[in-house]
């Protein structure tokens, strides 16, 4: 038990040394927006969504109706629908534990632990290594909201800290030039919903975006491409 815990905090440091200051990223800007200070932990501990978390700030300070704070949520954490197909989560024991682990379910725990080998993970692992990586996150809210609260001046700009973070994950997953249409579309799509939709641009990119996805996954397809069964009774070579 105490080796798996031991486990665990090592598999958090590397973690924490980036969730770390994004949390004091999120506290700073909570005070800036002229938000309650409470609100930072509570991000922190009841959504515990890294990317979102800095979004739904600059949203409830602009007041967005909740239809578009849910389906903008909805649409960035859509990826996470996917990671119980692969992530490890029957190591950890059936109950709060579990249920835990499905919760702090964020990028890092997963790349983290959907790695290791299955002989060398543990219940006690993964608990230990999701909570510290959550409470680095609120850790670093606190001070992120202490910091700000003891400045003589507002830091101009910080704001441009959550459009950095979105612009560093785009260009780190449009590096191959595979994926230069999806950033093609993706202008595309925020085009048409400044032009189309003001007032409403976020959630309209967002949609329109999907669509045009959906329409380049159906257009790449192989119209040819046959499951392996039909293959097997057409007696296709290819198939081994």
């Amino acid at each position: 038990m105490i080796g798996s815990i031991r486990a665990g905090v090592a598999d958090s440091l590397g973690v924490g040394l980036g969730i770390f200051p994004l949390g004091i990223a999120l506290g700073v800007l909570v005070i800036q927006a002229g938000l309650p200070w409470w609100l930072a932990p509570a991000l922190s501990i009841g959504v515990f969504a890294g990317s979102v978390e800095l979004l739904l700030v600059s949203m409830i300070a602009a007041s967005t109706p909740l239809v578009t704070i849910a389906v903008t949520v909805f649409a960035i954490n859509f990826r996470h629908v996917f990671y119980p197909l692969s992530f490890p989560i029957q190591a950890v024991r059936p109950g709060l534990g579990r249920a835990y682990s499905v919760y702090a379910m964020i990028d890092e725990a997963y790349a983290t632990y959907v790695l290791l080998p299955p002989e060398k993970l543990s219940s006690a692992r993964m608990l230990t290594g999701q909570f510290l990586m959550q409470a680095y996150w609120v850790a670093g809210g606190i001070v992120g909201v202490i910091l700000a609260s003891v400045l003589p001046e507002p830091i101009e700009g910080f704001e441009f800290a959550l459009v950095a973070l979105f612009i560093v994950m785009t260009l780190d997953a449009a590096r191959s030039k595979r994926e230069v249409p999806s950033v093609v579309l993706a202008g595309l799509s925020v085009a048409i919903a400044m032009i189309a939709f003001p007032g409403a641009e976020v959630l309209a990119a967002l949609l329109v975006f999907t669509l045009l996805l959906v329409g380049r996954y159906l257009w790449k397809r192989d119209p040819d491409a046959a499951p392996d069964g039909d293959r097997m009774r057409r007696g296709d070579p290819g198939h081994a």
